[in-house]
């Protein structure tokens, strides 16, 4: 790219090759991009919406509804694109729902600010009023929210999150276990409750059906024990969890030891086995019948430990460690020396058991375990990392719902009074604003639409039905689509459609930030992608000036 100054040499700025797009034109490609991405999740949105297949480079398939998963998956190239799937990541992390909505939102926000634009509306007033329209929504969700107390309603939301996903006839029951799960590891702070759903392993194994899946009071390690004559199950299981090896410590720089005596080499042994021994009589000392290694074990600690009747699993992941811990109460111990009887967890039974074609080992009747697992099982791999993926949203989502204690109506409902509540709100604000709010309004109205659309329903017939049920009615606010008739109800009451108001505060706020980003931009320059190999020309320069010619000004000798 160059300028040119009078009759002067024109100035090269950038790069040969360089693509640059600006005001209007360069809106509007970011704007197509968006909403691209958004059009792409728009039909799998909601409990009728349509499943996606994706088919990567090496041929992998997943097949999957949940927006994240989608956008994760294919393989998104344009930068205005990129941060419309970084709203979706966004939204998976803080809530682990509604990522489908947030981008959904994202895109007709993008699309109602393009009208505006075209009637000469600066994008600057467009994203003062987007703002403005979002702090306003976040104050009205508020208000229709309702407590989140009770299984009763939690297990609402747990259905609500999993409906749609492919676990419709077991709906009930994993609603149920989701709501046990998030319940057992739920942990007191400071008066306020925490959930860190990571304390709940999931482990997927092909066989069975969606049924079998099963909640365990304790957890599942995948691995078997280390040797044959261990007992296959542990009764009043005393725990040590220990993150160093069972083994003699290799030195840490090379060192050799020559030894000439034959008798001398069989003390060498006789005392590496004696530390080998010692390790073992350490863990007997204490009382425990029952050893969990991060590390590696030595085939003679495995013999004693055999002889000793203790339970013994090797190479387990950090990860599993920490969950051991939580879950029996002990602690991880980092060297043996420093172990105690206070170390111990403790579990009633410690088994190892076949499930599909694997030995696992199960640690249950734990007392109060802040750790716990669900084996998600199946007929196929598909359908298990669906389950997985429902349960991963429904386990979210009770979380969520608990830590905040709030919820509100889904199928529509908070959108449409969302969607009258701004209207209401934008003629008190005037001015150029007012029109960015009155878009940010009828934005809204999309998830609603895309409901009824994805069922296969009239939406435009569906959206003036609902706003007229929200018009002055007692409970108003909670009236949303049921899909099953095509016709409006309380989503609180007949439908038990409920959502955590943190996905709802969510969507809004980062499917806002997103819009107002894209918004903003009016120049895209895209360097020139260097192709495979390509540098500096060989005995030159970059650029291909040939060897000898210096850098010097033009003119110049």
């Amino acid at each position: 790219m160059a300028y040119s100054l009078g009759q002067s040499q024109p100035i090269i700025v950038l790069r040969e090759g360089t693509e640059r797009t600006r005001n209007k034109e360069a809106q509007a490609n970011n704007i197509a991009a968006a909403r691209a991405i958004a059009d792409a999740v728009r039909t799998t949105l909601g409990p009728k919406g349509m499943d996606k297949m994706l088919v990567d480079s090496i041929g992998d398939v997943v097949i999957t509804n949940d927006g994240v998963t989608i956008l994760k998956e294919i393989d998104v190239q344009h930068p205005a694109a990129k941060m419309v799937v970084e709203v979706a990541k966004t939204q998976d992390s803080e809530c682990g729902d509604g990522t489908t909505t947030s981008v959904v939102i994202a895109g007709e926000l993008l699309k109602q600010s393009e009208r505006l634009i075209d009637h000469n509306v600066h994008p600057t007033i467009i994203a003062n009023g987007y703002k403005l329209a979002a702090a306003e929504a976040i104050k009205v969700l508020e208000k229709i929210s309702v407590s989140a107390k009770g299984n009763d309603v939690l297990k609402k939301v747990a259905m609500t999150a999993m409906t749609g996903k492919s676990v419709a006839g077991q709906l009930e029951y994993l609603a149920d276990l989701a709501v046990k799960a998030v319940k057992t590891v739920a942990e007191d702070s400071d008066g306020k409750i925490k959930v860190n759903v990571d304390n709940i392993k999931i482990e997927k194994k092909t066989g069975l059906t969606v049924a079998d899946t099963e909640l365990i009071n304790g957890l599942v390690v995948d691995k078997e024990k280390v040797h044959p004559r261990m007992p296959k199950s542990v009764k009043n299981a005393k725990v040590v969890i220990l993150s160093s090896a069972l083994e003699i410590k290799k030195t840490e720089v090379e060192a050799k030891i020559q030894i000439r005596d034959p008798a001398a080499m069989q003390r060498f042994l006789d005392e590496e086995e004696a530390q080998l021994k010692g390790m073992v009589d350490k863990i007997k000392a204490v009382g425990a019948n029952v050893v969990f290694c991060q590390k590696g074990m030595d085939d003679l600690v495995q013999h004693y430990l055999a002889k000793a009747n203790i339970y013994a699993c090797r190479r387990l992941k950090e990860s599993d460690m920490e969950k051991l811990a939580k879950a029996t109460g002990g602690n991880v111990v980092g060297n043996l020396d420093s172990l105690s009887k206070s170390d111990l967890g403790c579990a009633d039974m410690v088994e190892e058991r076949k499930i599909g074609e694997e030995m696992m080992t199960f640690v249950t009747g734990c007392k109060n375990p802040k750790a716990i697992s669900i084996i998600v099982r199946g007929g196929t791999e598909h359908v298990i990392d669906e389950v997985d993926r429902a349960l991963h949203d429904a386990l979210r989502v009770v979380g969520v719902a608990l830590e905040d204690g709030k919820v509100v109506a889904g199928g529509g409902a908070p959108e449409i009074e969302l969607a009258l509540r701004l209207a209401d709100y934008a003629s008190t604000v005037g001015g150029r604003e007012q029109l960015a709010i009155e878009a940010f309004a009828e934005a809204m109205e999309i998830v609603p639409w895309a409901l009824a659309e994805n069922a296969g329903l009239d939406p435009i017939d569906l959206v003036i039905k609902l706003k007229t049920a929200h018009e002055g009615k007692k409970n108003a606010a909670y009236m949303g689509i049921d899909l099953e008739t095509g016709e409006t109800a309380n989503m609180m009451e007949a439908n038990d459609v409920l959502e955590p108001f943190r996905v709802g505060k969510q969507a809004i706020n980062s499917a806002t930030d997103a819009a107002v980003m894209i918004l903003r931009i009016d120049d895209v320059i895209a360097s020139k992608k260097m192709p495979p190999g390509a540098g500096a020309p060989p005995g030159g320069m970059p650029g291909g000036m040939p060897p000898g010619m210096g850098g010097g000004m033009p003119g110049m000798m």
